[in-house]
């Protein structure tokens, strides 16, 4: 049996967010064929008695490194960590979130010289991992396309790859988030009865994760006052606002979303915010507490490749569910009726599709029915299928020894290593000059003479 290496940047713990729940659910399913070890660069105490489960710091690292032979991990930790892309352990990277895509819309307010810093940072710790992985993991089709158009940038898509696997499945293969196996069990009520304001027969609208940038409460909670108009019974709980990795700040969004429903005098009485964030084996005492499920966005890029993990809890739990198209759940909640989707920004719509999934019994009900047998298709031992073939056959891709990735891994360190030089300039000047004065130094150091058409590009001027 392999030894493998599963390291996740997230916390790991009561409290969980998405990545740390993939990256245990992935250690759970490879502990049947495999030797496994958990690791987290976020301090943590949390077990797991099917295998190990650690603090990732930079000297237990190295010895779990050389433990391994397969190493799975998410995020930046090829870049923070680079001697581990020189070691000839089998290595897969888990790309599911496309970091740089989101960092667009999170940083979408900061000053223009360090939001282009950091996506050019971002850029560099992806394309690291897309050159150096034995093996990629994504999380629909849609974006299996966007990382093949990356790897092809990076030369990934070359003769020996391709002469192994025309499909390119045995380097880069879809394995979505997942549902649980067993069915979710109430033990408790986390909504009814326990939150002032939400009676046992109200009808429940559930937004099961966190506020970020990118998402678009404030039209859902406009799209509540309305319905409230008719039916004072409506009640929408956010199920979580405070990450449980302490290096997640709350988010602008976040903060407009409560002012909005202060704002319209919905707070406490239609609009509710659960402080704080929902144990992982308490979830199910919020979402069966629920009567839907709801996930809205903006119209961006990030929207158009991300995979909405909490709608899988949704699916879990039997809800229907009402969401903003454009994402790769439209099409599923759309052909497999599992609800309705609407356009982004539109309240009217949004209000129309909430009610009348709720308010009609005949539809509400067939929905749960569809909602339920199609979640069965999407449960953990399915979704990670890919990832447990892998592991068992246990094989380099078919370039990484051949002289010519190692090439590409050496010029994307290289210009990295460039980049952060520049960046701490960056940063010096930033410190002693102030901001204008520092961007042009940046852009001067980083690009030469094209620095000022960027300048004038970025508006800087």
């Amino acid at each position: 049996m392999s030894n493998v290496l599963i390291v996740t940047g997230d916390t790991l713990g009561a409290a969980m967010a998405g990545p740390a729940i993939r990256a245990l659910e992935m250690a759970k399913a490879l502990s049947k064929v495999s030797n496994v070890t958990l690791a987290t660069t976020v301090p943590t105490n949390f077990t797991h008695e099917g295998f190990d489960v650690v603090d990732a710091t930079d000297s237990n690292l190295r010895r779990l490194v050389n433990w391994s032979d397969i190493i799975v991990f998410q995020g930046a930790l090829l870049s923070t960590h680079p001697w581990i892309a020189k070691t000839d352990k089998i290595i897969v990277a888990d790309v599911y979130d496309p970091m740089h895509l989101e960092n667009l819309e999170q940083q979408k307010n900061a000053p223009k010289g360090i939001r282009f810093v950091e996506t050019l940072d971002l850029i560099a710790v992806m394309n690291e991992q897309v050159a150096r992985a034995d093996f990629l993991l994504c999380a629909s089709e849609k974006q299996r396309d966007f990382w093949l158009g990356q790897m092809a940038a990076v030369g990934r898509l070359n003769p020996l790859t391709y002469d192994r696997d025309t499909s390119l499945r045995t380097l880069i293969d879809v394995v979505p988030f997942g549902v649980q196996e067993t069915p979710p069990v109430q033990k408790k009520h986390g909504i009814r009865g326990v939150i002032p304001g939400i009676g046992m027969n109200d009808k429940v609208v559930l937004w099961g994760g966190g506020i970020y940038n990118w998402f678009d409460p404030l039209t859902l909670i406009r799209a509540i006052g309305q319905i409230s108009k008719h039916h004072p019974d409506i009640k929408l709980v956010f199920m979580g606002t405070q990450h449980p990795n302490p290096h997640v700040p709350e988010m602008k969004m976040s903060f407009e979303a409560r002012e909005l429903s202060k704002k319209l005098g919905l707070d406490g009485k239609y609009v509710f915010f659960n402080e704080g964030w929902v144990p992982y084996d308490q979830r199910a005492d919020f979402l069966l507490d629920a009567d839907l499920g709801v996930s809205t966005h903006l119209d961006h890029l990030e929207t158009a490749f991300s995979f909405r993990t909490r709608i899988l809890d949704y699916l879990w739990a039997g809800l229907p569910i009402v969401a903003t198209n454009g994402d790769t759940f439209e099409a599923i909640i759309e052909s497999n009726g599992l609800g309705k989707t609407v356009a982004p920004g539109d309240v009217a719509a949004l209000a129309k599709a909430l009610e009348d999934v709720l308010y009609s019994e005949e539809t509400f009900g067939l929905v749960q029915e569809r909602v339920t047998e199609y979640s069965k298709r999407m449960r953990w031992n399915i979704a990670l299928k890919p990832l447990v073939d892998f592991v068992v056959t246990s094989q380099r891709s078919a370039d990484q020894n051949s002289g010519f990735v190692q090439g590409i891994s050496t010029m994307a360190y290289v210009g990295r290593r460039t980049f952060r030089q520049r960046l701490f300039m960056y940063s010096l000047s930033v410190k002693h000059n102030g901001f204008k004065y520092s961007t042009d130094l940046f852009l001067k150091n980083l690009f030469g003479k094209s620095y000022r058409k960027l300048k004038k590009i970025l508006k800087l001027s």
